[in-house]
C-alpha cells in the first residue's frame, strides 16, 4: 500500500544569518484535511522556517516540501499554496479591489473569484476604498482573500488573527476549519494558544531553532494531564533554561532571533 504524500513536510531544516543560527533542526509533517499549529516564543525560529517552506529564504540544511516538491519546482505555486506572512506590505493608494485584481492578472484568477473572496472575508463595502484607510484587520481580511486567490489547497498563515476584533476571529476560526474540512491543510504560526486549542488538530513546539514536541493536540494534551498553555510552558521553559545553564557553564548558546520577520 503506497503511504499517502504530506502536504507539507520539513525534515532537518538548518539556517543561519551570518553569525546568528535563526532554525537548527525544524521538522515537521502537515496532512491534508488537518490544521497544524507551529508554536514558540519569539526569535524561536517559525517565521524563518514558513519564509524557507515558501521559498523566500534558501536552507543551508534539510528540506521543506510541498505536496512532495520544493516551492520553486512549482509549475502554477498560486494554485496549490496561499500565504499570509505579513499584512504590512499592501499598496495603501491601491484599493481592495485593484489589489486582488492585481494579483488575479499575475495567477489566472477570474473577476468573480475576486467578488466572491471580497464577500467571503467581509470587504465588499470596503472593497473601493483605499487600503491605506483600511484597519488592520481589514488589511488581514485582504491579505487571506489574496492568499485564497488560485483556490489553493495549502494555506500558511502567520498570526492571522492579529488585528481582528473577537467576532473577526470567531469567524477566521470557521473559515480554517471549514477550510480543512474540505480536505484543504493548514499550517499556522500564531501566539494566541487559546485559538490554538479551539482551531487547531496538530502542534510543533519549536524553540531556539529545534522541534520539541510534535503531535495530535488532544493526545499530546491528554497525555502530560495538562491543558495547551501548561503544556507549551513547560517545553518551552525548560528549553530556556537549558539554553541559560549551559551559557552559564561556557557553552556555546546562540540567542535565536529570527530575521525577516
Amino acid at each position: 500500500m503506497t503511504t499517502p504524500t504530506p502536504a507539507l513536510q520539513i525534515t532537518g531544516l538548518s539556517k543561519s544569518f551570518g553569525s546568528t543560527q535563526a532554525v537548527t533542526d525544524v521538522s515537521l509533517i502537515a496532512n491534508p484535511g488537518r490544521v497544524l499549529a507551529l508554536l514558540g516564543p519569539n526569535g524561536a525560529g517559525k517565521t524563518t522556517t514558513m519564509r524557507i517552506l515558501l521559498g523566500l529564504v534558501a536552507p543551508d540544511a534539510g528540506e521543506a516540501l510541498i505536496e512532495g516538491r520544493r516551492y520553486a519546482e512549482i509549475r502554477h505555486p498560486a494554485r496549490r499554496i496561499g500565504a499570509v506572512l505579513d499584512a504590512g506590505g499592501l499598496h495603501p493608494g491601491r484599493t481592495g479591489a485593484q489589489h486582488l485584481g492585481i494579483t488575479a492578472a499575475m495567477i489566472g484568477a477570474t473577476r468573480q473569484r475576486v467578488t466572491q473572496l471580497l464577500q467571503e472575508v467581509g470587504l465588499t463595502e470596503a472593497a473601493h476604498r483605499r487600503i491605506g484607510g483600511y484597519s488592520l484587520g481589514m488589511r488581514q481580511r485582504l491579505a487571506l482573500a489574496n492568499a485564497l486567490l488560485g483556490e489553493p489547497a495549502v494555506l500558511v498563515l502567520e498570526e492571522p488573527a492579529n488585528g481582528l476584533d473577537p467576532a473577526g476571529i470567531r469567524w477566521l476560526r470557521e473559515y480554517i476549519r471549514s477550510f480543512a474540512a474540505a480536505g484543504g491543510t493548514v499550517l499556522i504560526s500564531t501566539h494566541v494558544l487559546s485559538e490554538v486549542a479551539l482551531v487547531a488538530d496538530d502542534l510543533v513546539i519549536i524553540d531556539r531553532g529545534r522541534s520539541l514536541l510534535s503531535g495530535a493536540l488532544e493526545e499530546l494534551t491528554s497525555a502530560e494531564g495538562r491543558d495547551l498553555e501548561q503544556l507549551y510552558l513547560s517545553i518551552t521553559t525548560t528549553s530556556t533554561g537549558a539554553a541559560s545553564e549551559a551559557a552559564h557553564s561556557g557553552t556555546a548558546a546562540h540567542t535565536e532571533t529570527e530575521p525577516l520577520r
